[in-house]
């Protein structure tokens, strides 16, 4: 029988781990477990399970059977999925730059120290960010309404013939105007929370240099604040494409301008919940949100390139 020296024994017991390490070892893992668990049940979980029914198809005969990629090429090829896209992509173009422009301005406004009564500005802009999107769609509904609403009343008061915000031709922009009311007050905060942090050095000694306040904008304020728009144009693209309460609300106020596919997300729950079809609508849910993020990327990567 051998036995093991002195060294050897220590070398042993330097390898195994002793208990109380091996107890701090689970400790950490009993602060994160109940994390783990619930991100996989409510996170992990329903991703997986739009996967598979991705996959699957279900049939008059055979029930739901396995038909591999053959949903993610209807979806590409679906012209209404298309145009749906189409939609929220000109709604990204044209929408998200006014707001952020506009809270921007606002921004900078509040930051300046030159406006009167900055804290009642900066709770008033805010405020319609805190009611809900349900309500604030309701609103504006009413007042879009020709025979009942704001501009019904504006016609008949002074005579005139307003367009129709809830026509085939303006529903567009007027979910836009929806939208900026409720977010210029969200990324206001974010863009002025950055604005506040700069070091007030910098501004002495843009001071001391003799430059302007357009100077201390565009060569101070915009690139400290760059991480902020980035930010706040990823959250902003990723609201885009999610495009579902303003639409799905004034689809009873203008059912002849707003279809049931009137973009991705109202086409998704139409599949699902009105035509039972919810592979596909898996399939069409899946594809938005890979379009989501490869975009929301390519901004991401952008605005690091220009930071570095």
């Amino acid at each position: 029988m051998t036995t093991l020296s002195p060294p050897a024994r220590a070398g042993r017991n330097a390898l195994s781990p002793s208990g109380p390490r091996r107890r701090r070892r689970w400790t950490g893992w009993a602060f994160v477990g109940p994390f783990m668990a619930v991100f996989a049940l409510v996170f992990l979980a329903p991703i997986g399970y739009s996967l598979y029914l991705s996959l699957y198809q279900d049939q008059l005969v055979g029930g739901n059977s396995f038909v591999g990629l053959d949903n993610y090429q209807r979806a590409l090829e679906d012209p209404q999925f298309w145009e749906a896209l189409g939609r929220v992509a000109t709604f990204l173009a044209v929408q998200v730059p006014i707001m952020l422009c506009i809270a921007l301005l606002v921004a900078l406004a509040l930051d300046s120290g030159r406006l009167y009564g900055r804290d009642f500005f900066r709770i008033t802009i805010f405020l319609p960010y805190a009611v809900p999107a349900v309500v604030a769609t309701l609103m504006w509904g009413f007042m879009y309404g020709t025979r009942f609403g704001l501009v019904g009343n504006i016609n008949d008061a002074l005579g005139t013939d307003l367009p129709d915000p809830l026509s085939p031709d303006l529903i567009l922009a007027a979910i836009g105007n929806i939208v900026t009311w409720e977010f210029v007050g969200y990324n206001m905060l974010i863009f002025y929370s950055a604005l506040r942090v700069i070091p007030h050095s910098l501004y002495e000694a843009a001071e001391i240099d003799g430059a302007g306040q357009w100077r201390v904008i565009t060569a101070i304020k915009l690139p400290a604040i760059r991480g902020a728009l980035v930010i706040a144009t990823i959250f902003s693209i990723i609201g885009t494409f999610q495009l579902f309460n303003e639409p799905s609300i004034l689809q009873s106020l203008a059912p002849n301008a707003i279809t049931s596919d009137y973009t991705p997300n109202l086409m998704t729950y139409s599949l699902s919940f009105a035509g039972q079809q919810h592979n596909y609508a898996a399939t069409v849910a899946i594809v938005m949100g890979l379009l989501t993020m490869i975009v929301a990327y390519v901004v991401q990567l952008r605005g690091m390139r220009k930071e570095s």
